[in-house]
């Protein structure tokens, strides 16, 4: 069995709405609903124990790419994550009981929508599902994105991506 990711909010390559854009609070210049897209998820493999996910950035003009979003300790019995559910603050919003989300490059926990600089190139928005081999990763809310990353390095079992583009 093969893990895969899909979304009923945007299909792989395609544009982002608007409603998944950063919103005006966030002071990048973006006026977007920064909602979270919807994701579900199937054919988790043996041995799953919980799933994470990220929105990574590659293309963001810092030298190391920007992270929008990172969420773990997502319960093995999970296959769906709703519209809007990483928008809520920390760990809040509607994220199934147990989960985390860990600080992104804005800062915070939580979702952060595009928000690429004007008149730049479209950038690719990176929404990765692993299936991790432990119930719970040894992180806080706080925890970089990078740091989350090493130990998912470690303990990911299969991962799916699926891509979404976005420009202004």
């Amino acid at each position: 069995m093969t893990l895969i990711l899909s979304s009923q909010s945007f299909n792989d390559g395609d544009y982002l709405g608007n409603d998944h854009v950063l919103s005006e609070a966030f002071g990048f210049g973006c006026a977007g609903g920064n909602q979270s897209p919807q994701l579900s998820w199937s054919g988790a493999p043996e041995g799953t124990k919980s799933f994470a996910l990220s929105c990574f950035d590659p293309d963001a003009p810092t030298g190391s790419g920007f992270w929008h979003w990172v969420a773990v300790n997502i319960p093995a019995n999970v296959t769906e994550l709703a519209l809007g559910a990483g928008s809520g603050p920390g760990d809040g919003g509607g994220m199934p009981d147990g989960a985390l989300q860990t600080r992104t490059d804005f800062g915070a926990p939580g979702y952060g929508g595009p928000c690429p600089p004007e008149g730049d190139h479209p950038h690719r928005y990176l929404f990765t599902l692993h299936a991790v081999g432990l119930d719970t990763l040894p992180v806080e809310a706080d925890t970089s994105a990078a740091v989350v990353g090493f130990m998912l390095h470690f303990n990911t079992i299969e991962k799916a991506a699926l891509m979404g583009l976005y420009k202004r």
